[in-house]
């Protein structure tokens, strides 16, 4: 693994952000994103995120910069000419592969936003989520409604406890947000719920990550 900033890096109260390396069919995704970024510094928090200047996942990262928030990103080598690196970044881990790239940013994030993408994003959420049920962690998972947009996934994970393949917990380990307010909020109070049990440290190591509640 590779760091192309060489300081080391402490961040607040983090949140890892999934998103699309894509903006989507819709402005109203762009419009989130950016949203999501200002209002996530404003509450306090810094960000993880897939490191590359494209699509949502960019439209983010530069909302958190240009609002003063910190941001770490996480990119694999052979994605680093596909989905170049944003130069805002405060510092980018370049990992060797995919499943170190997740498992990076999973050890660093305080949460998990899910908001508008693709197959990858899809990926990265089942990787949480399946980490949650198996007690792995503890971190909040949002999925970032916009316009309905994680509807058909719902439904699917209620399929799977419908047919016998889920637990009926597993809908109980995630949360839906329709807005970015919503999803904000969310945050805000497992953060407040977690620093209320646990000492003030000021502030989480990049090395050590965001503590599991």
């Amino acid at each position: 693994m590779k760091k192309i900033t060489p300081s080391k890096l402490s961040l607040r109260s983090t949140i890892c952000v999934f998103c699309g390396s894509s903006h989507g069919a819709d402005p109203v995704f762009t419009e989130a994103a950016r949203e999501f970024g200002r209002q996530m510094v404003e509450a306090g928090f810094d960000l993880v995120f897939g490191g590359g200047g494209v699509g949502l996942m960019g439209e983010v990262a530069l909302s958190v910069a240009r609002s003063g928030g910190q941001i770490l990103g996480v990119i694999p080598t052979f994605l680093r000419h596909v989905e170049p690196p944003l130069r805002v970044a405060s510092q980018i881990l370049v990992t060797e592969s995919m499943n170190e790239r997740k498992a990076k940013m999973t050890a660093a994030a305080g949460g998990f936003a899910v908001l508008p993408g693709g197959l990858g994003t899809l990926d990265e959420f089942a990787e949480v989520l399946t980490g949650a049920q198996l007690r792995l962690h503890s971190k909040p998972i949002v999925l970032v409604n916009i316009k309905n947009y994680y509807a058909p996934l719902v439904a699917l994970l209620e399929h799977f406890v419908a047919e016998g393949f889920a637990g009926a917990h597993v809908t109980e380990i995630y949360h839906v947000a329709p807005t970015v307010e919503d999803a904000i909020a969310i945050f805000k109070a497992d953060r407040d719920a977690r620093d209320s049990r646990t000492p003030a440290n000021g502030g989480h190591a990049l090395q050590a990550g965001a503590p599991s509640r």
